[in-house]
């Protein structure tokens, strides 16, 4: 069955952002520019593995707490080892709390964040289709995500960084990871913790690094 759309899923069971219906008009516009139709869905329902079967990626948009079914989380973890895409957006990082593979998947987890405030993103690569657009020190405002490890020591490709010296806060020192990638099984697996703000879905280069992100993803299955 051909890939052809892109599910992006915004529940919440803790903190909800506001910025959740920006950066879903944001990801169905890029989606759709990419020549996918996008899905945007609260409905656990959906994650079956004839609904999955169609979709050339899943995003989760800053979901927060246990957003999935057992049954859920079972297609999409066989959808995710054969070959499908997952791009995981600001608070995805703290959905599925109780998840081991859900854990595995990002390689670390949410652990707390400072006030809103400006900083500094470091690329480490710009021959990744999301890091082309940003510079390599790139002035930003955000959360600036904490999290419980560093995620290079599950074998994520880190590809931009925090630095601390540029805001206050930080807690993983001169190595603090932001935005990443891996693989599992055939699928791809993409995170950024930038996108608190509604304003970030409407900025030239952050919209460009969503953008890439999920050229990165959706090629899995959609080559």
């Amino acid at each position: 069955m051909p890939t052809t759309d892109v599910l992006v899923y915004t529940r919440t069971a803790g903190y909800r952002h506001d910025s959740i219906p920006a950066g879903a008009a944001a990801l169905g516009e890029l989606a759709r520019a990419a020549g996918f139709a996008a899905e945007l869905t609260e409905d656990p329902s959906v994650f079956t593995p004839a609904r999955l079967e169609r979709c050339a990626a899943v995003v989760f948009l800053s979901t927060t707490g246990t957003v999935l079914t057992p049954e859920a989380r079972t297609a999409f973890e066989t959808y995710l080892r054969g070959g499908g895409g997952f791009l995981a957006i600001h608070a995805a990082a703290n959905a599925e709390p109780d998840w081991p593979f859900y854990g595995d998947l990002l390689g670390t987890r949410f652990a707390g964040h400072p006030e809103i405030q400006p900083g500094v993103v470091c690329a480490e690569t710009h021959d990744h289709p999301a890091m082309a657009a940003p510079p390599t020190r790139w002035a930003w405002t955000d959360e600036w995500y904490n999290f419980t490890s560093n995620p290079r020591g599950a074998g994520v490709r880190v590809l931009a960084t925090a630095d601390e010296s540029t805001y206050r806060g930080g807690t993983l020192g001169a190595d603090h990871p932001l935005v990443w990638c891996r693989e599992v099984g055939r699928g791809r697996v993409f995170f950024t913790a930038l996108g608190h703000a509604a304003e970030a879905y409407e900025d030239d280069t952050f919209r460009a690094h969503l953008s890439g992100a999920l050229t990165w993803t959706t090629v899995a299955r959609h080559p």
